[in-house]
């Protein structure tokens, strides 16, 4: 069960807020503090955050990956109800929105993303009837980043492409993408979700030892293209080998080894343009059952240490989710 908020004796403009002042290990450097609650800048519009679900790509904030300074925040995706709206912006009314947070010009370092009670928005959309505000919270990297990465894949219809990493919630959301377009999926994957990717469409093959053989097997020869959605090293000579030695047809969503293989890479990716043009689509089609990432647990925002040491511990088994109104931690 999901407690609901205790009533704090706090300063009203004054809000919660995970923050970091150096770069590190998430557990060393982050902090909930009270911070004062942003303005919303020039077409941003600012949120009282129901739910931030957490991805990889906050472990690489905290450690400085990313480049800029500290202090700032971290959370990356974000949904909740609009309370206020930027000089040009959306109208009020009430509407709930979903999706990432950004830094502001006047003060953007200090609490500027998803993990606080208050997120400024630079890119949203309107969250469907018939999808929640916690299941909209878990789309828009996922979404983002699959819709990119297939695009600049160049994935037509009829094409076979191999996922590794199908079990990620970047696999899970590429393999759904690639699906409706059309596309014969492959996807490698663990034991946990080797029985769900069948049901969405997909062939399916463990990881490990004759991987290779076993893709070639199941297309009947090389495959077209090959994107990498896990957070693994050491795989990416296989993907080429997959696709018959041409390493441009292999897109990595964190190439470890930086090119030398030549590789593409998502976000190395030259005239790079963010997708977020689609995260309405995807959550109209998640309203409409057609489209879904697992949610594996759900925390209050104080549970955070715990909450981040099962996101990056890679046995989540799905999404893992801060509330900033809950009290305690709920499973």
């Amino acid at each position: 069960m999901r407690a609901t908020s205790k009533t704090r004796m706090t300063d009203p403009a004054q809000m919660r807020a995970l923050c970091l002042y150096h770069f590190g290990d998430p557990g060393d450097v982050l902090r909930l503090e009270d911070v004062p609650i942003l303005v919303p800048g020039p077409n941003q519009v600012r949120i009282r955050v129901h739910a931030c679900a957490l991805n990889p790509a906050d472990r690489a904030i905290c450690a400085g990956f990313f480049g800029g300074a500290a202090p700032r925040g971290t959370g990356l995706d974000v949904s909740g109800i609009v309370d206020a709206v930027g000089r040009g912006g959306l109208q009020r009314g009430g509407w709930r929105q979903g999706i990432r947070p950004t830094r502001l010009h006047h003060r953007p370092q200090r609490h500027s993303a998803g993990a606080v009670e208050h997120a400024v928005l630079m890119a949203w959309a309107r969250v469907p009837e018939g999808l929640g505000l916690l299941e909209a919270s878990v789309l828009p990297m996922a979404v983002e980043t699959g819709v990119r990465s297939l695009d600049l894949l160049g994935l037509t219809s009829g094409q076979t492409i191999v996922i590794n990493g199908g079990g990620s919630m970047m696999g899970f959301a590429a393999l759904q993408i690639a699906l409706m377009r059309g596309a014969w999926v492959i996807a490698t994957a663990g034991e946990t979700f080797a029985g769900a990717l069948p049901d969405l469409g997909a062939k399916v093959t463990p990881y490990g030892g004759g991987m290779v053989q076993r893709v070639r097997e199941i297309a009947g020869g090389p495959v077209d293209l090959a994107l990498h959605a896990a957070l693994a090293d050491g795989v990416l000579p296989d993907l080429i080998d997959m696709v018959g030695g041409d390493p441009r047809r292999v897109m990595s969503i964190s190439d470890f080894d930086e090119g030398r293989l030549g590789v593409r890479t998502t976000g190395r990716e030259p005239n790079l343009a963010p997708r977020y043009d689609a995260l309405a689509e995807y959550a109209d089609l998640a309203a409409q059952g057609r489209f879904t990432l697992p949610i594996a647990r759900i925390f209050a925002l104080e549970a955070w240490r715990e909450a981040l040491d099962l996101a990056f511990s890679n046995r989540a088994c799905g999404k893992v989710v801060l509330l900033p109104e809950e009290a305690d931690s709920a499973s």
